[in-house]
């Protein structure tokens, strides 16, 4: 199947088009923290994740406007550092409308929201 990269625009008080990778395994979106800094996306708080690896991180996060597919939504932004994969999470996916249809390796509209 391989991965999906999409691009996508995030915007705080300034745009940028980033490109990430489809990830249903992480929860929230990661963008580099220099690019969120640089757009003006203000950091909320700090929290801790635990990576693929298993090794637990410390990352700050903060809300910015997220558009993929003409569809846009706010989403809760990790500031990943260098070394941290740049991905497009569950909850941005969600407040998108979007699902990833791994038969096809693409994203297509949901056609129904969770209500519980």
């Amino acid at each position: 199947m391989g991965h999906k990269i999409v691009k996508a625009k995030i915007a705080g008080k300034g745009e940028r088009e980033v490109d990430l990778l489809i990830d249903t395994g992480s929860t929230y979106t990661w963008i580099d923290k220099a690019i969120l800094q640089a757009i003006g996306v203000e950091r909320k708080a700090k929290h801790k994740f635990k990576t693929i690896e298993g090794k637990i991180v410390e990352r700050d996060i903060g809300e910015a406007k997220i558009k993929v597919e003409n569809k846009e939504t706010s989403t809760i932004t990790v500031f990943a550092e260098p070394e941290d994969a740049k991905v497009l999470g569950v909850y941005a996916l969600e407040g998108l409308m979007l699902e990833f249809d791994p038969a096809s390796g693409k994203l297509k509209p949901s056609e129904i929201a969770l209500a519980v």
